[in-house]
Formats: C-alpha cells, structure tokens, sequence
C-alpha cells in the first residue's frame, strides 16, 4: 500500500516537472495537510498569532513547485523531508521578517494575510479523536489546538525531537544529524518528549 503510494507520487512529479497543471494541482492537495500540521507545530504562540499558517503553506508549496526540476525523486519520504525543509526556510524567513519589523508589531496586522482574495484551503474537516500521538491528533482539527498548547509548554529539545520524528518522519538516524546528537541519544529524548507532551495533554482535558 505505501509503496504504490510512493509510486503515485513519483509519477505526479515526473508530470509537474513536465508541466502537468493537474499533477501540480495533486500534488498541492495531497501534501498541504503534511506541510499545513509541520507549520503549526513549529509556529509556537508569538508566530501563530501574527502570521497565517496557511499563508505559509501555499508559500512553501509554491517553492517547492517551483523547485522541482532541482529535485531528484529517490522514495516518498525523501519528498516528504526536502518539503519539510522548504516548510522551514519559509518559516525561518517569516520569523526574520517579524522581528525587522517589530516596532510596527503593535499594529497587530498578520503578515502575508490573503484574506479577501478568493483562495480557499485544501483542509478539509475531520472527525475528532483522544489519543496524544502527534501524527495522528494534528489531522484533527478539533484536537489541533489543544495539541499546539501542550507543545507551547515543552523544553525546545523536546518540541524539536517530536516534530521531527513523529511529525516529519525523519529516523533515528536522520535525526541525530539534524540536532547533533547520537542516535540512541535521540532514542531516549523522544521517550521523554513524548511522556511530557503526554502528562501535559493530559492534564488540558
């Protein structure tokens, strides 16, 4: 089932490298929700509340089509991580953009807001559920918040850990790399993460 997933997926970036308007279309549908769950993880309160998380999304979206004639498909989590690496330089360049402009903060206008100009979100409503695992609460969007709320309160090790393992998809291995340390040490941070996030889950209810 997931490799003929991956292969659905290779096929829509052989099309929109070529040009394909409808296998573009795809691929933007498919992924916002993933692109969408990694922006709101990563926000934290003082982003979430000047900038539009779906404003990022299409901007990252449309970098990443317009990169994709740089992009060598090897596998779907390969697609999936440089995605998730586009996601981040748009956020990192927004929370650059929100500091230079701090002194006009007070204004309290979100930056890139689109609203009014006709664009609708992919996202569509899902059912509620009661469980903590971060890759399933986040595509609940009556979850959603309660989850952003106990990820506000965690170490940033740990908030770090979990968004990329269990959000991304990233392994043990690709992991370590990105926040140099071992893998076994990754191991035993995502364990403790994870019964953090848990007990302060919990506690909201």
């Amino acid at each position: 089932m997931r490799d003929d997933f991956s292969q659905r997926t290779r096929h829509l970036v052989e099309l929109a490298k070529e040009g394909d308007r409808a296998a573009l279309e795809k691929l933007s549908r498919t992924y916002s929700e993933r692109v969408q769950r990694i922006v709101r993880m990563r926000m934290g309160k003082e982003l979430r509340s000047k900038l539009q998380s779906m404003d990022i999304v299409q901007d990252a979206l449309i970098c990443a089509i317009r990169g994709l004639d740089r992009f060598t498909y090897t596998d779907e989590g390969d697609f999936t991580r440089w995605l998730s690496r586009i996601t981040e330089n748009q956020l990192r360049d927004n929370l650059d953009k929100l500091h230079a402009d701090k002194r006009d903060i007070r204004r309290e206008k979100p930056l890139n807001s689109n609203k009014g100009d006709g664009q609708q979100s992919h996202m569509q409503p899902i059912e509620p559920i009661s469980t903590v695992t971060p890759s399933v609460v986040i595509e609940k969007k009556e979850q959603l918040d309660r989850l952003e709320l106990a990820m506000d309160t965690l170490k940033q090790e740990y908030k770090d850990v979990i968004v990329l393992i269990k959000i991304e998809g990233l392994s043990y291995k690709e992991a370590a790399h990105r926040l140099g340390k071992s893998p076994d040490a990754i191991r035993m941070l995502l364990c403790r993460a994870m019964v953090a996030l848990s007990e302060t889950y919990e506690e909201q209810i």
